[in-house]
Formats: structure tokens, C-alpha cells, sequence
């Protein structure tokens, strides 16, 4: 596998951690009781889709570094009830999927990962793993992004980047997140502009 395709990964989870950030600071502004209502969607509130987002990736993160947390994720189905605790804790495993797609290699992308199920083992290919990981956030924020556009707060842009006039608004964000674009695609970081 190419570092081409190394830097792709990297490029997913910057990216992701991004689109958590501009999500939950969006959900940040709601009242409690928004956040709690019931909505229409496979989780019936913003609070539970966004948990599940949570779970999942600290399932995901642990088996990807090695650990053997498995299904004890699951154990609350709701670890942060309010957007505000959400907010720093999926800034935490996202830090971590960050490190986890920084410490890529080529030859690193196609070994296995162990995954704890309980009752049995799940061995799965490291990039195959990390695609369904991105795919799984992407699929579950789009879901959150509509409930949001029904309650007194906007929802954010989330599937594609600032246009160059609002670079400042862009930068003020990573910068939140402790990155500038040269962090996320090094000397290419022009591609943003």
C-alpha cells in the first residue's frame, strides 16, 4: 500500500474529529431538553445518536491500539448526557484515532486487528476496520445533522470544506483543535484553499 493512501487515512480522522467538533459545538447551544427530545431517526434523540457515535469509536479506538475493551463500550448506552460532556469526551477518542492514523505505515495498513466480541474473536484487516469506523461516523452524524436542522439551531456545514474567504473562520477552528492545515496535509496544505 502507498503512503499516498496513508496520508487518505490521516486526512479521514482529522477530518473527522473536524465535522464531531463543528457538530457538538452546534448541539453545545441547545437546551438540555432539546438535546434529550424525542426525533426521528435510528436513535430516537441527538443525545443517543451522538453517545452511539461515542461508543462505537471508543470500541473502534481500543481494538485498532491493541486493547480488549469490546463490548463493555456498550455497558451505558449514554456515558455523557449533556452535549458538554460529549463534546470533551469525543474530542478525546478522536485525539486518539488522530495518533492511531498518524502512527500508519504501508505495511501496517494491511495487518490485522483483534477485536473483542465477547464471545468470540473478530480478526479484521486494519484499513478495512478504519473505512467501516469512517463510515459508520459519517452515517450516524448525517442522521444527527437532520434532527438538528429541526430544532432552534442551525445546523453546520459538515461535507465540504470553507470556501478560501472564509479561511479565517477555518483557521480559528483548527486552531481550537490544536492543528493548522500544514498539521493535517503537511507541505500540500494548499488543498483547503
Amino acid at each position: 500500500m502507498s503512503a499516498d493512501l496513508v496520508q487518505t487515512y490521516r486526512a479521514f480522522a482529522y477530518n473527522n474529529a473536524w465535522a464531531n467538533h463543528r457538530l457538538l459545538t452546534a448541539c453545545a447551544k441547545l437546551s438540555q431538553t432539546e438535546f434529550e427530545a424525542e426525533r426521528t431517526g435510528f436513535f430516537p434523540s441527538l443525545q443517543a445518536t451522538l453517545n452511539h457515535i461515542y461508543i462505537v469509536d471508543l470500541f473502534c479506538v481500543d481494538a485498532l491500539e491493541g486493547g480488549w475493551l469490546g463490548p463493555r463500550a456498550w455497558e451505558n448506552r449514554v456515558p455523557c448526557p449533556s452535549a458538554a460532556e460529549l463534546k470533551l469526551a469525543q474530542a478525546g477518542v478522536d485525539r486518539r484515532l488522530i495518533a492511531v492514523c498518524d502512527a500508519l505505515t504501508p505495511d501496517l495498513l494491511g495487518t490485522t486487528v483483534r477485536v473483542n466480541r465477547d464471545t468470540r474473536v473478530q480478526t479484521e484487516r486494519r484499513d478495512r476496520l478504519l473505512m467501516h469506523l469512517f463510515q459508520h461516523q459519517i452515517h450516524h452524524r448525517g442522521q444527527a445533522h437532520a434532527m438538528l436542522s429541526a430544532t432552534t439551531v442551525a445546523p453546520p456545514q459538515l461535507d465540504e470544506f470553507f470556501p478560501a474567504a472564509e479561511a479565517p473562520l477555518r483557521s480559528e477552528e483548527f486552531a481550537a483543535l490544536g492543528w493548522t492545515e500544514e498539521t493535517v496535509w503537511g507541505s500540500n496544505s494548499g488543498a483547503y484553499s
